[in-house]
């Protein structure tokens, strides 16, 4: 989501726009930033941060655990599903393990788009263009509310008769409304062929210290981020094959070799569902 107060940079190719930032509020990228460890981030988002972590630690568990998700998605989608095309939506800022860092290690020919409208993310957004030689990674400018351009500047990179998988993981808080996430979101899998999946992780409103960060987050200026219960989770689901474990909290979602996840139970629910 964009800022109210940055300026929204072009698609088009050649020098990029002068990109104006705001640092005087909190942007959700750079506060999650922050709590995987990263360096992109300002002062005014380590505050909000340390803020919300007296509130409720365990929003570091969830972001953490949240990336640790993707790497486990993207490897059952590359090694179990035979998935080469990937759709990520609400990119946010590149640490480690991107997604196409992780899908062009199991299939070096795997290609990727990464999608935000946010300022931010496109001043890094050469950090997420590297690719293998096999492969392709893209960073589009576009913007959730328009996935139908979303598909339409996708499809210059990805073959859209063939599966993909549409990642949007800890991005659909954005939207206030549920019915108009739910929305959303069937309009891009509407555009996408059989055997494609739908990859989701968020914060759920599944403790009183999760709905006190969320709000104390919200309360700070920034662009609000609302959780949800687990049964809205689900039903982003609907219609799709869930893989098994089915939509269960983040560090549940087949646990295996990789990163040891912090705690045994987060505020956040994840899923992978297949188009039939």
């Amino acid at each position: 989501m964009l800022d109210d107060d940055t300026t929204t940079p072009s698609t088009g190719t050649g020098a990029r726009p002068r990109i104006r930032i705001d640092t005087t509020k909190p942007h959700s990228a750079r506060f999650w930033n922050y709590f995987v460890g990263g360096k992109d981030n300002y002062e005014v988002d380590r505050e909000i941060g340390d803020h919300i972590k007296e509130i409720f630690p365990g929003l570091v568990d969830v972001a953490v655990t949240s990336r640790h998700f993707l790497g486990r998605a993207v490897r059952y989608l590359a090694d179990e599903q035979g998935i080469r095309q990937f759709l990520d939506v609400g990119t946010g800022l590149p640490t480690a393990d991107n997604t196409h860092e992780v899908a062009q290690r199991a299939a070096p020919d795997a290609r990727i788009v990464y999608v935000d409208n946010d300022p931010i993310v496109l001043a890094h957004a050469d950090a997420l263009l590297a690719s293998t030689p096999e492969g392709r990674t893209v960073y589009l400018n576009a913007d959730l509310y328009a996935p139908e351009a979303i598909l339409e500047a996708a499809a210059g990179t990805l073959d859209l008769t063939k599966p993909v998988a549409l990642m949007i993981l800890n991005t659909l808080g954005h939207v206030a409304d549920y019915d108009q996430a739910r929305d959303l979101v069937g309009r891009l899998m509407a555009g996408l062929p059989s055997g494609s999946h739908l990859v989701i992780s968020d914060s759920t409103a599944t403790s009183e210290g999760m709905i006190a960060a969320s709000e104390a987050y919200n309360a700070s200026g920034a662009v609000p981020y609302y959780v949800r219960s687990i049964g809205e989770i689900a039903g982003f689901f609907d219609g799709l094959d869930l893989a098994d474990p089915g939509v269960v909290q983040v560090p549940e979602w087949r646990p295996g070799p990789g990163p040891t996840d912090p705690a045994p139970a987060v505020d956040a629910y994840c899923g992978v569902g297949r188009k039939p």
